[in-house]
C-alpha cells in the first residue's frame, strides 16, 4: 500500500534536513484504495446522459410533427414516438443491417459532416403502397426497390427531414439536405467502423404495421455544437432572447398561420366516371342547397355556416359551433 506523511511531518522532516539533525518519522496511516472503474479505450463515453436525454426531446418534438404530416399526406393513422437515446460505435449499428435497406446520406449544415437516416424495409413498402393508392401493407416477399420506388421514397424523405429543422433551433439553424439513398449494406460503411455516434430510434407505426427510424448522428459531426445539448442552455437562450418566455409563447401562438376550409359537400365517383367528366357535366354532393357548410380548421372540424359575399368576394357567415357530441352523433 502506499505511504502517506501527514503535514506536520512533512514540515519536521524539512527542518531536519535543513538543520543537518535527525527525525523520527512516525509510520504513516495507510487508506485502503478507492474502488477503481476501468476505462475502456476503444468505446470511450463522448455523449453525457444529458446529452443523450436532450437528443430524446428534440426527436420527440419531430416526432410529434411527423407524425400529423404523414397522416394528411399517406391518409392514414401515422405514430411516431422515441424508443431510445444511445452511443453505439458505428460498426454495430453497421452490423444489425440487412438487405434491402433504405438507408439515407443527409447533409446537416451547419455542421460539417452528413447524418444517417435508416428507415425499416416494411414501413418503406407500406409508405410506398399508400403513395400509389394501397392499404399500406408490407410485401409478403422482401425483393429490392425497383428505380420509381427509390424516387417516391426520396420524396418522402426529403420532405420529412425538413420537420428537423424547429426541433433543433435552440441548438443551431440546420439546413438539411438530403445527398443519396442506398439500399444495399454493402455502401452503408460511410463512417469510419469504430466512429463514436448518437443512434436515436424512433418506432413507427402505420396502420398496425410496425417498424423503426433511426437516426445515427457521429460525434465528430455534432462535437462543435455538443454544450448546446442540454436543457439549461435552451432555458436561458429564451429567457435571455425572448424576455418572458410565457409573453413570448402566447405571441408566437397569436401569430401561427392555420388553414380554414368551408365544405361545401363531399361525394365518391369512380376513376373511369372523372376520366369521362367533360363541361357542363354535374356532380352531385351529399349535402342539400339549404344545408349548413362545414368550415374546419386545420383537420378539425369546429363551425357550421352560411355562404355569402363580403366585398364582392365569396364568404362564409358562421352560424353555430359543432361540439364533440354533435360529431361523434354525426
Amino acid at each position: 500500500m502506499d505511504e502517506k506523511l501527514s503535514q506536520s511531518q512533512i514540515d519536521e522532516l524539512l527542518r531536519a534536513f535543513s538543520g543537518g539533525g535527525e527525525v523520527a518519522v512516525a509510520e504513516a496511516v495507510t487508506e485502503p484504495v478507492a474502488n477503481v472503474k476501468e476505462y475502456d479505450f476503444r468505446n470511450p463515453q463522448k455523449f453525457s446522459k444529458e446529452q443523450l436525454r436532450s437528443l430524446e426531446m428534440i426527436f420527440d418534438n419531430f416526432c410529434r410533427t411527423l407524425s400529423s404530416f404523414l397522416t394528411g399526406y399517406l391518409r392514414v393513422t401515422t405514430e411516431l414516438n422515441v424508443a431510445n437515446a444511445e452511443q453505439v460505435v458505428f460498426k454495430e449499428f453497421a452490423n444489425t443491417l440487412d438487405n434491402p435497406i433504405i438507408l439515407a446520406m443527409v447533409d446537416f449544415p451547419p455542421f460539417k459532416g452528413s447524418i444517417i437516416v435508416q428507415l425499416s424495409a416494411d414501413i418503406g413498402y407500406a409508405i410506398i403502397d399508400r403513395i400509389l393508392g394501397g392499404p399500406g401493407q408490407k410485401l409478403k416477399k422482401i425483393r429490392e426497390f425497383s428505380q420509381i420506388e427509390s424516387i417516391l421514397l426520396e420524396r418522402v424523405l426529403a420532405q420529412t427531414l425538413t420537420y428537423l429543422i424547429e426541433p433543433w433551433q435552440n441548438v443551431a439553424e440546420v439546413n438539411p439536405r438530403l445527398d443519396r439513398i442506398e439500399t444495399n449494406s454493402q455502401f452503408a460503411q460511410v463512417i469510419a467502423p469504430n466512429e463514436t455516434t448518437a443512434l436515436v430510434t424512433l418506432e413507427i407505426k402505420i396502420s398496425g404495421l410496425e417498424g423503426f427510424f433511426n437516426f445515427v448522428i457521429p460525434h465528430m459531426v455534432i462535437e462543435p455544437y455538443m454544450d448546446r445539448l442540454n436543457t439549461r442552455h435552451w432555458f436561458m437562450q429564451k429567457v435571455s432572447d425572448d424576455g418572458d418566455y410565457a409573453e413570448a409563447l402566447e405571441d408566437r401562438l397569436e401569430k401561427t398561420i392555420v388553414p380554414v376550409k368551408a365544405i361545401v359537400g363531399k361525394t365518391r365517383i369512380t376513376v373511369q366516371e372523372f376520366a369521362g367528366l367533360g363541361v357542363g357535366d354535374i356532380i352531385k354532393l351529399d349535402s342539400f342547397v339549404d344545408a349548413d357548410m362545414i368550415v374546419t380548421v386545420g383537420d378539425l372540424y369546429k363551425y357550421k355556416a352560411k355562404p355569402g359575399v363580403s366585398r364582392g368576394k365569396n364568404a362564409v357567415k358562421i352560424t353555430s359551433l359543432i361540439d364533440k357530441e354533435e360529431l361523434s352523433n354525426g
